[in-house]
């Protein structure tokens, strides 16, 4: 079971002064159990996220199994959420992968055309599956990518090209939906009420997750478990109401910055997951805290300096594995100063240096939380993706708002609509050339 430890915000742990007294929680109750009836109610349409670990997956794992069987690459192409919870997935449970296994797996997440190109010049057209994510079918990045792709599968296969691409979009409308039925290819459905950064545990992440061989089953078993444990109404039972709150808390004591610590290389691409769940679904009305992507131990030495000896505006969020599946014995060494290091292994000191960092963090008076996570397997991971969606949800019911909508990233879409001539965008193109000359002109070039 995943547990969280959160003495090291409360103000009874060295006398802190900035911490957290259990009254300050206690005054969210009333709050709280709004948002409970909501939640539980679900009174919110998107809150579907909350169904995912309940859907059926047998339509995903057979095309998966097609897949493995039959191409040797297989290339996912969304931004966002379509790409980084896969990528996340991925990288968490089988790390490595493309050294050991096929399909070779790539993701394309940009409009970078050195990247695109690379990945072009490894695969083998006639053996890849190209598996398109987007809900709309307007995604300008992975429309073009997709667009690419489909003229160069369709140059390698001929007529029988729609065999090699699978749209994930939405099932009833939108472009690509119109895309997928006019030309036949093999579609996925993502719900017309799945917000992209909650939809790693639809078919968005899952189909990757099932080709790469992860048991997409104990991802859903370990969500439903979470989901399960997080439906208690009270506070000091419930895992993510109390984060929520923790996090909420501090943030009106002025710790704008969300620090996620994972001791694990393996989380390293999960810590971003979280950055664009928590700064997308939060960042807005000019409140919000912004979230920083870090990782035990590597980043002791580089940003530890500034949280312990910086402003004082940042909170802690350490993920602790107890069990990482290897302990490496580090071999005798009679020369000092190294002989210290006789019978202990990489796991005893990654695990000494979680405890010394979170230590020294108390020591200088930064806030800190502590999730143990049993291992990092495939139900553990479901419990930890549930578990955070959760807490990003109530801890905007909490800020008082939309925690599923992202009205501010409209405007850098709608301008670059305009400047790539897309119809019904004219004036954003007039203002992209007004700010070009303005930029010509600038005085202050050096």
């Amino acid at each position: 079971m995943i547990t969280l430890n959160f003495i090291n915000m409360m103000s009874d742990t060295q006398e802190r002064t900035d911490g957290l007294t259990p009254d300050d929680i206690d005054s969210l109750k009333d709050r709280l159990n709004v948002i409970h009836q909501d939640i539980i109610g679900r009174k919110i349409p998107e809150l579907y996220f909350l169904d995912l670990p309940y859907q059926e997956t047998d339509s995903v794992t057979l095309m998966a199994e097609n897949i493995r069987r039959t191409s040797a690459y297989f290339i996912l192409l969304g931004i966002g959420g379509s790409a980084i919870g896969p990528r996340a997935l991925l990288e968490a449970l089988k790390p490595f992968y493309n050294h050991r296994h096929t399909p070779k797996i790539f993701i394309y997440d940009n409009a970078d055309p050195s990247t695109f190109q690379s990945i072009l010049s490894i695969i083998d057209l006639k053996r890849t599956t190209v598996n398109v994510i987007t809900k709309s079918g307007t995604t300008l990045e992975t429309m073009a990518s997709f667009l690419i792709l489909e003229q160069a599968l369709r140059e390698a296969h001929g007529e029988e090209f729609q065999k090699w691409i699978i749209a994930t979009t939405d099932p009833e409308k939108g472009a690509m939906r119109e895309i997928a039925t006019k030309r036949g290819f093999r579609t996925l459905p993502i719900h017309p009420h799945l917000i992209g950064r909650y939809s790693v545990l639809s078919p968005v992440g899952l189909l990757l997750a099932s080709v790469a061989g992860i048991n997409i089953k104990g991802l859903l078993k370990g969500a439903r478990d979470m989901l399960k444990r997080c439906s208690k109404k009270e506070v000091w039972e419930n895992p993510a109401y109390m984060s929520a709150s923790l996090m909420y808390l501090m943030a009106q004591k002025g710790k704008k910055i969300s620090v996620l610590l994972p001791y694990s290389d393996r989380l390293r691409v999960f810590s971003d997951w979280y950055c664009q769940l928590w700064a997308e679904s939060l960042g807005k009305n000019g409140i919000g805290q912004t979230p920083y992507p870090a990782r035990g131990a590597t980043d002791q030495h580089s940003q530890l300096q500034l949280w312990i000896d910086g402003p004082k505006d940042k909170v802690i969020t350490f993920i602790a594995i107890n069990d990482y599946g290897y302990e490496v014995p580090i071999p005798e060494e009679d020369i000092e100063p190294m002989g210290y290091l006789r019978n202990h292994s990489l796991e005893g000191l990654i695990k000494a240096e979680q405890e010394a960092t979170e230590l020294a963090l108390l020591n200088a008076g930064v806030p800190s939380m502590r999730l143990n996570i049993p291992m990092i397997d495939s139900y553990y991971m479901g419990q930890l993706i549930l578990f955070f969606e959760l807490v990003t949800t109530v801890t905007g019911m909490l800020y008082g708002i939309n925690p599923f909508n992202q009205p501010a990233v409209e405007e850098g879409k709608d301008l670059a609509y305009g400047i790539m001539g897309r119809s019904g965008y004219e004036d954003k193109g007039r203002v992209v050339v007004r700010y070009r000359e303005k930029m010509q002109k600038s005085r202050y070039k050096i």
